[in-house]
């Protein structure tokens, strides 16, 4: 891949929402290129899509999001891109990532309660044949996500210290 392409993806994953003249000038390419560009990178899969990042603590809606580990044993018909397919198709699963060390998959889990997101790694998750073991970590409160972050910064909760 080259420079350009390099650098327009950067800016993006940044912000996806910059106007193609905006691109174009960050970059030095043309707008018809960087157009061009874009289109391909969707095209070829490089792009896989455009989500704004939300605090969800911000709005008056009742959601549990929850970090799951995931161990699984594999047997002679089973992969890992087959357990990755079926734990995938869930609506509840927000993202899934194979991992290295103490366990094999790392889940995002989003629900209306624990109760419920609780429900969906028992009865939906656990079951799954090849999967040995689940720890869900409820998330308390997220600071930042996606490179953003969901605090001001300006706050300084700390004591003043004088000499």
């Amino acid at each position: 891949m080259d420079e350009d392409r390099r650098e327009l993806l950067a800016l993006l994953a940044e912000d996806a929402r910059q106007s193609t003249a905006d691109l174009a000038r960050q970059t030095g390419m043309e707008e018809a290129a960087v157009d061009a560009a874009i289109e391909e990178l969707e095209s070829s899969g490089v792009l896989k899509g455009y989500q704004a990042v939300v605090d969800w603590e911000a709005v008056d809606e009742d959601r549990v999001e929850a970090a799951v580990e995931l161990n699984v044993e594999l047997d002679r018909e089973t992969s890992y891109e087959d357990i990755a397919n079926r734990i995938g198709k869930f609506p509840e699963v927000k993202s899934l990532r194979l991992v290295s060390g103490d366990y094999d998959f790392a889940l995002e889990v989003a629900g209306e309660s624990m109760r419920e997101v609780s429900f969906f790694v028992s009865e939906r998750i656990a079951p799954i044949p090849e999967v040995t073991q689940t720890v869900t970590h409820y998330i308390m409160t997220t600071y930042k996500d996606r490179g953003v972050e969901f605090r001001d910064g300006d706050d300084d909760d700390r004591l003043s210290v004088s000499p």
